[in-house]
């Protein structure tokens, strides 16, 4: 079996990223070395807010860390099964947008059945 093909290279155990560009896959490849301790980080600050959760920038207000690091965290943990989306959304402070708010599992809102 091909190195390419353990569990460990494969997304989200390994940074992705999108088309053929080189500047991405090279960016999945410097953060390689960095990839589970960022995750932690992010899953253990999503998993300290409870239910009221968090937002992508939130995190980086939280951690002081760059949103380029973090972000896309969520999205690795999100494949992984760790967080999920609340359903809610709050307004980033920078671009006045709003963002999915990131609850850790054990936090996932009840799903609906549909009109009552």
């Amino acid at each position: 079996m091909s190195d390419s093909s353990a569990p460990s290279l494969i997304y989200p155990h390994s940074a992705g990223f999108k088309g053929s560009a080189e500047t991405g896959r090279q960016a999945a490849e410097a953060i390689a070395p960095q990839l589970g301790r960022l995750q932690r980080l992010v899953q253990d600050a999503v998993q300290a807010r409870g239910s009221r959760g968090l937002t992508p920038e939130e995190a980086c207000d939280v951690l002081g860390m760059e949103r380029v690091s973090l972000q896309p965290r969520f999205s690795e943990l999100k494949a992984k099964g760790l967080v999920v989306d609340s359903g809610k959304r709050r307004l980033n402070r920078s671009s006045s947008k709003h963002a999915v708010v990131w609850v850790a599992k054990e936090y996932a809102p009840a799903p609906h059945d549909g009109p009552a």
